[in-house]
């Protein structure tokens, strides 16, 4: 990969205006991939627009000087931080995933660099995933699935779904899509965020999160799906978990680091709360860790959201923004880069 001449004495970090571009010039596009992961599909179409350079993480540093903007299609990659020096001409990342929490730090934060993600592209996904969740858990999917295995005819009773509580925490557009969809089964839902209202559109109710011990005592199902930040960061732990009533069943599809997952493996092994999670601290999930074989633990390999076709998806999102940043618009909605999400 051929690069062009850096004068490393010559930047301008952090003071570019992202809505002051010129219309119709060709942009220069850093796409940092990763060995093994498969480029945009919309690659072609995105070179007709600008000039690509490719780069892994350990040639980002290389890549940057000179470019205006840099898609991120290595979600888990954190390089951005220490090849920032680089980033000469900088003027918009975008982040092929909903969280953001790998790539922001001081300086990105401090910067005028447009930062977006993917938006929209993993709510309904991922909201049927959560359903799928609460659908096993309360007719026992997976306890039919090892007695089957097992070669065994035991008639045993479900729950009805319709009428169980769930709370939602995370009010953003995963949220609002899961609370729809628990919603339309019939499940009594709240959510759980930094402004409490008394009149959403689709929780109807939202409780403070900062707060969140003081709202468990009833819930059946609680659903993590709230973006990792400092304040987030931990959010339930003991105390909150020992707040859920006998039977909870928690799901993970947010981040791993939401939850406080040695207290919640504690909880499941004493039968108390079960839970599914597709998200953990550690991924994978290291070897001889009691989640792989506890009763009640059910994890997966964070692919809520994965669908067939989603690699696509993200491309095509990615293109159209490209699209609208070369007519001299600007992508959006924006990240707010202070707290780490979309706002409103």
């Amino acid at each position: 990969m051929t690069q062009p001449h850096h004068d490393p004495g010559n930047r301008d970090l952090g003071h570019h205006d992202p809505g002051n571009h010129d219309p119709g010039t060709r942009p220069t596009v850093v796409v940092l991939t990763a060995d093994g992961v498969e480029p945009p599909t919309t690659l072609a179409l995105i070179r007709e627009l600008a000039d690509v350079r490719e780069c892994t993480a350990d040639t980002l540093v290389l890549a940057l000087p000179g470019a205006e903007i840099l898609l991120v299609w290595d979600i888990f990659s954190d390089a951005l931080a220490s090849a920032w020096h680089a980033a000469d001409a900088l003027r918009w990342v975008h982040v092929a995933a909903a969280g953001v929490d790998k790539l922001l730090f001081d300086e990105l934060r401090d910067s005028d660099v447009l930062v977006t993600n993917a938006r929209g592209v993993f709510d309904g996904p991922i909201a049927e995933y959560v359903l799928a969740c609460v659908l096993a858990h309360d007719k026992r999917l997976h306890e039919t699935e090892a007695l089957q295995r097992a070669g065994r005819w035991r008639h045993r009773e479900t729950t009805r779904v319709a009428g169980r509580r769930a709370l939602v925490v995370g009010t953003g557009g995963i949220g609002r899509a899961t609370a729809r969809l628990l919603r339309a089964v019939g499940l009594d839902v709240s959510g759980a965020g930094r402004r409490p209202r008394d009149d959403d559109e689709d929780f109807g109710r939202v409780l403070d999160s900062a707060h969140l011990s003081e709202h468990l005592g009833e819930v059946d199902h609680l659903v993590m799906v709230a973006p990792l930040t400092d304040a987030t960061r931990g959010m339930l732990g003991p105390a909150e978990l020992a707040a859920l009533p006998d039977g909870a069943h928690v799901v993970n599809v947010g981040r791993g680091e939401l939850v406080d997952q040695d207290a919640l493996t504690r909880e499941i092994g004493t039968g108390r709360l079960s839970a599914h999670l597709d998200v953990l601290v550690v991924e994978p999930l290291p070897g001889g860790d009691p989640l792989w074989t506890l009763d009640g633990a059910h994890i997966s390999p964070h692919m809520s959201g994965d669908v067939v076709g989603w690699r696509d998806t993200l491309s095509g999102q990615f293109l159209d923004h490209l699209r609208t940043w070369t007519g001299g618009g600007t992508p959006g909605p924006p990240v707010d880069k202070g707290r780490g999400y979309v706002s409103g």
